[in-house]
């Protein structure tokens, strides 16, 4: 296997208590319910690869980003009370980066063509709400606050045409950065 094949893939190793104690399993692709593999989650180490994690099955819910590393009380970090239900794997990406937003749903409104990270909608588009994007090229992350604080949202390439019937409704999305291939 060459180097750029075993750098595409992923392992992720989450653990039932803090501090990588309790039972553990692995994971190396997509994972739609954990719970029939362990009870809980609190803790996880990134051996290879990214990965979006989700405190609901079916990839549903709040998700968080996990990059190379360790994550000892990944609950705390996260400000979640409950528990990873679900994981996916970002595959590793090497392109341009392509993706329009639009302020409304349905790709309605003001459309912006983004090719870098945007720290700041407003500032870059004075663009006070994201509803609606496609993804043509690349992996991005969108937060719910300026700078890439708050709350986030993995897009992989797609049309996402309402954030709302999403489960998004509350969330308005304010900048993004793209998931560069460095981060794995």
């Amino acid at each position: 296997m060459t180097n750029t094949n075993m750098n595409m893939r992923g392992k992720i190793i989450f653990y039932e208590d803090r501090n990588f104690m309790g039972r553990h399993y692995e994971c190396m692709s997509d994972c739609a319910d954990m719970h029939s593999y362990m009870s809980r989650c609190h803790s996880c180490r990134v051996e290879s690869g990214c990965f979006m994690v989700y405190d609901r099955p079916n990839y549903m819910g709040n998700q968080y980003f996990f990059r190379r590393g360790e994550y000892a009380d990944c609950m705390s970090m996260m400000g979640w009370s409950g528990s990873i239900r679900s994981c996916r794997m970002i595959p590793m990406y090497r392109g341009s980066y392509r993706m329009r937003i639009y302020e409304r749903e349905n790709f309605g409104g003001h459309m912006h063509e983004c090719m870098d990270d945007c720290d700041s909608f407003m500032d870059r588009y004075h663009m006070s709400d994201c509803m609606s994007c496609h993804v043509m090229d690349g992996h991005w992350l969108m937060y719910e606050h300026p700078h890439y604080r708050g709350r986030m949202m993995y897009m992989r390439p797609g049309e996402y045409r309402s954030f709302r019937e999403m489960g998004y409704g509350g969330m308005r999305f304010m900048s993004m950065r793209r998931i560069m291939d460095s981060w794995y």
